[in-house]
């Protein structure tokens, strides 16, 4: 149910971003009403792939940081707009463009592949980037005896590694999100659901990713519920993607593997914070062009390769 004002905020934010013609890019795990305002919502690659093709010359991307840059970095020639510049990833920040290029004098022939959850400067150091919904294809486009530094996701690593049969070397990082899924969580909504069929995000610990019916993207998640002839299923991704389910389809049962699959960085953006961004037209994202050129460079071809 959407508060009266709530609904003042979605009509002002609709009459501006039309009289403006802003394009407004928004995650799965973002706020309900923030999906719904939104002129595309998407995982973290569909995203990449509707900035490079947004009809307008400003986009406004409901994300977190490294979100935005993709957009920028795709868009040079677009204004794109943070509505909340401080919405980050841990993740993404735990690994520098120092680390890269030290693991890359140490080994010289090494590929490197980047999640897209990353800022500007791993892409720049980056060979390729990927995202979940493409990183087995992507790494499958390499020779088995390719040594891959996978960065800085060590689950999602380890489960295409195991799932593709092949080593990769990766850094030791993960999603603060997805860890706090356990396999006592599970099996706990797994008594009180039974039958209920287990989707899985790929960034959770490989234990559950045995465990699963399914492993995959947000979007993969999404698509796999819509299409099972089942009627429950236990999800381990963030809940925002429980919106997007439910507007497709009201008649599947959904229940969250952890109450705690809740992205604080993501929720951080609000309505009022994205009114206020195409009111003042701030925060403008922008990315250093010796960056951008080489992280564009990674991303064209994760786009390339994974189309």
């Amino acid at each position: 149910m959407i508060k009266k004002d709530e609904q003042q905020l979605i009509q002002a934010i609709r009459n501006l971003k039309k009289e403006k013609s802003i394009y407004i890019i928004a995650h799965y795990y973002q706020r309900e009403a923030i999906q719904d305002i939104a002129d595309f919502v998407g995982d973290s690659y569909s995203m990449a792939v509707a900035a490079k093709q947004s009809p307008g010359n400003i986009i406004l991307v409901a994300g977190v940081d490294f979100m935005a840059e993709s957009a920028a970095i795709l868009c040079p020639d677009k204004m794109v707009l943070s509505p909340e510049p401080l919405a980050t990833c841990p993740m993404a920040n735990s690994i520098s463009a120092a680390d890269v290029l030290a693991y890359k004098e140490q080994h010289p022939d090494s590929i490197i592949v980047s999640y897209v959850n990353t800022p500007a400067e791993i892409k720049a150091v980056s060979d390729i980037c990927c995202t979940s919904s493409n990183a087995e294809k992507i790494i499958n486009r390499f020779p088995q005896e390719t040594n891959i530094y996978f960065i800085p996701d060590q689950n999602l690593a380890v489960n295409v590694a195991h799932k593709l049969g092949r080593k990769l070397d990766y850094f030791a990082s993960f999603c603060p999100i997805h860890a706090r899924v356990t396999k006592e969580d599970l099996v706990k909504q797994q008594e009180a659901e039974p039958g209920a069929m287990f989707a899985v995000h790929p960034e959770c610990g490989p234990e559950l990713v045995a465990m699963a019916d399914y492993c995959g993207s947000t979007a993969g998640i999404i698509n796999y519920v819509l299409t099972s002839p089942a009627d429950k299923f236990i999800i381990a991704t963030e809940c925002g993607v429980i919106h997007a389910i439910n507007k497709a389809n009201a008649n599947k049962q959904l229940f969250l593997a952890s109450e705690d699959l809740i992205c604080p960085n993501m929720k951080s953006i609000t309505l009022d914070k994205i009114l206020y961004s195409i009111e003042q037209m701030q925060t403008i994202i922008t990315v250093p062009e010796n960056i951008r050129v080489r992280a564009a460079m990674a991303l064209e071809k994760m786009i390339a390769y994974g189309s």
